[in-house]
């Protein structure tokens, strides 16, 4: 399913292109690209939770007014799907406000839905991109994040 939601990403949003609206055409492609119906109605799916995500309240435990940091403490059903490294990066995005609390919310309440037993860093990378870029006024975090997914280390690694 995820590699379903990489080539859509790839191919429609992230290029640009006219995003087709027509479901049966889309599944359509998606089958002569190879892909396997089951996993693309997952991935189409997954694309409208997503969507669905935008029109909610996704903190609903955090009070509005709160000036002061939430800590946030996961599942551990979350902590088997996110593994140190990947909720650190989480906290890191937070912190240099790439992610603010709920979209933060949104980007774990993808990644649980992503039925991958080798979901990784750079999974999660991506699924934060997907987030950001389909969330409203969230443009400059995106390019932030962009930047974080596709910048080349300078000079040697130490």
């Amino acid at each position: 399913m995820f590699d379903i939601l990489m080539y859509l990403f790839e191919n429609f949003i992230h290029s640009e292109t006219e995003i087709r609206v027509d479901q049966d055409e889309l599944t359509d492609e998606l089958i002569r690209a190879g892909f396997h119906h089951d996993e693309i109605y997952k991935a189409l799916a997954w694309l409208e939770k997503l969507a669905a995500l935008q029109e909610t309240d996704t903190t609903p435990y955090l009070a509005k007014a709160s000036i002061t940091p939430v800590t946030r403490i996961y599942t551990q059903e979350e902590e088997m799907q996110l593994d140190v490294t990947s909720r650190g990066f989480l906290m890191f995005l937070e912190q240099i406000n790439v992610l603010d609390p709920s979209t933060r919310e949104m980007v774990i309440d993808r990644v649980m839905e992503i039925d991958s037993a080798e979901f990784c860093l750079e999974d999660l990378k991506w699924v934060v991109l997907m987030v950001l870029f389909n969330v409203p006024g969230k443009e400059n975090a995106y390019d932030q994040m962009e930047d974080l997914l596709f910048e080349e280390p300078e000079g040697p690694l130490h």
